[in-house]
């Protein structure tokens, strides 16, 4: 077992599991602990609303795979994986977390969310209050993993990301001139609302395990619970805009399956290490493992780490490219 190995069940074996919470089809595991670090960086948001980072095209004639961040802040600048960015010439999402450096310029690796529009809608991106749908950020940190492990890059598949945005908007008879996801998130912004006011933070949490339907779905965790709270919001729409969607199958079992099937799934997955963007160092996991997403060990910490329960014929694509780089 390597160091970032332990690191990250140093952290699982801390968490305990506090009161299930459901609304509509929606279950959060608050994850709590009794020791949490303090926020030593700001979020996205928070550093826009100070005006000390802004997030704008690479160049006038813009990458759709890359947007370019400028943070003129003493403190570094923490952007959450899924989490989408509106504005420029197409709405994008993140496709890692990210810890940015002071006083830095970093390039940050996207994918678009709107397939019809490449024109400027403003100079610059604000950040949007959702992370992308749980179903297409899963497939994406597949992906995302794979490509890191072939290519040393960070890129989602595209097209993949597209026609999981035009499904989507289908299953929930939204429309969108420019198949902008934003449309599904913004006509059911009412109902996303009531699942962020219905699954509130427990006291100490810093993080939660979902489940859709009874079907556990996926773990998300923090190093602060302020970074949690200022965050959780936009991960429970993330996941509230699958709840909701008809077409999407709950668990099969009598009973709901338990958290424990994904947190030990992370526990024994395998894990590859790569630079990260911006401070620290990435640990993805291993796709083989049955667990799509990673980690971002930074400051000597797990700083974030986000996991999908896989089955098997999502991973069958992104397996493939990392077979063909291993086996």
């Amino acid at each position: 077992m390597n160091q970032s190995t332990n690191l990250i069940n140093q952290v699982l074996q801390q968490i305990k599991v506090a009161q299930a919470v459901n609304y509509e089809g929606l279950t959060s595991y608050p994850l709590v602990r009794d020791t949490l670090f303090a926020k030593d960086y700001l979020t996205l948001d928070e550093a826009l609303a100070h005006k000390t980072a802004m997030v704008t095209e690479v160049s006038e004639g813009g990458s759709v795979p890359a947007l370019l961040l400028r943070n003129k802040g003493e403190q570094a600048v923490f952007l959450l994986d899924g989490e989408e960015l509106i504005g420029a010439k197409q709405n994008r999402i993140l496709n890692i977390t990210i810890l940015a450096p002071a006083m830095k310029d970093t390039v940050i690796p996207v994918s678009c969310v709107e397939a019809g529009r490449w024109n400027h809608s403003s100079p610059d991106f604000s950040a949007a209050p959702r992370a992308q749908f749980s179903a297409s950020r899963a497939k994406r940190s597949a992906h995302v993993s794979a490509d890191i492990c072939q290519t040393g890059q960070r890129r989602s598949n595209q097209g993949e990301v597209w026609d999981d945005i035009s499904v989507k908007l289908n299953s929930l008879g939204s429309e969108s001139d420019t198949q902008a996801v934003e449309s599904a998130f913004i006509d059911h912004e009412q109902q996303l609302n009531a699942y962020v006011e219905n699954l509130q933070p427990a006291e100490n949490q810093f993080g939660a395990v979902f489940a859709i339907k009874g079907r556990i779905t996926g773990l998300e965790l923090f190093d602060s619970q302020d970074t949690c709270r200022a965050l959780m919001p936009k991960i429970i729409r993330s996941y509230a805009l699958d709840a909701i969607d008809p077409g999407l199958r709950g668990s099969a079992a009598a009973n709901d399956e338990s958290p424990d099937l994904l947190l030990q799934r992370v526990r024994k997955a395998a894990i590859n290490e790569a630079q990260a963007v911006g401070e620290g160092v990435d640990l993805r996991f291993d796709n083989a493992s049955g667990v799509a997403g990673g980690a971002l060990l930074a400051r000597d910490r797990i700083v974030h780490l986000v996991a999908f329960a896989m089955a098997e014929s999502s991973l069958r694509g992104s397996d493939r490219v990392y077979r063909r780089r291993h086996l």
